[in-house]
């Protein structure tokens, strides 16, 4: 289980974004972003300058611009989660045919199969809910890591379902 983690882990740091500054086109960088020293009133420049500024440039690059909450790469999250607790699913009702219990639920609740169902698919709303705050709140990263997270647990704990040995 912890093999399958660690490698979900660095498998979501592989395809996580670059850091914002190596997106910067070169001149971009630089430019200096210290303000001129002041000109007296009647001077030119003065005048000059008040004609040149303006409206402000924006200071977030278009790479950082806020994206949809159902945009393609949450999708493919969203999908992976509920894909993992499908897995997580499946591979707990065959340890449970194999004559093993379950760990963290009791077997009463994993015996009645609707009851199980929902509970998976209340976790797989449960995360998407999770990532929604986390968009709301501007957390970027962090939505897209509950996800990343999730799928990574669920499908960790499915291996190691399949993994346990039936006994005789």
């Amino acid at each position: 289980m912890w093999r399958a983690l660690s490698l979900a882990i660095c498998m979501a740091a592989a395809v996580s974004p670059a850091p914002a500054k190596a997106q910067q086109r070169p001149d971009d960088a630089q430019k200096p972003t210290l303000p001129e020293a002041p000109q007296p009133n009647g001077s030119a420049a003065a005048a000059e300058q008040t004609k040149t500024d303006g409206a402000p440039k924006p200071t977030v690059s278009p790479a950082r611009a806020v994206h949809r909450f159902w945009d393609r790469e949450n999708d493919w999250l969203f999908a992976g989660v509920g894909a993992g607790r499908a897995l997580d699913y499946a591979s707990t009702l065959n340890i449970r045919r194999r004559g093993i219990n379950e760990v963290f639920l009791t077997n009463a609740i994993v015996d009645n199969h609707p009851l199980f169902a929902g509970i998976e698919a209340a976790a797989t709303g449960a995360s998407i809910g999770v990532s929604y705050v986390f968009h709301r709140t501007g957390h970027h990263r962090l939505e897209r890591w509950t996800s990343l997270i999730h799928f990574g647990v669920a499908t960790g704990g499915a291996i190691r379902n399949y993994a346990l040995k039936t006994p005789h």
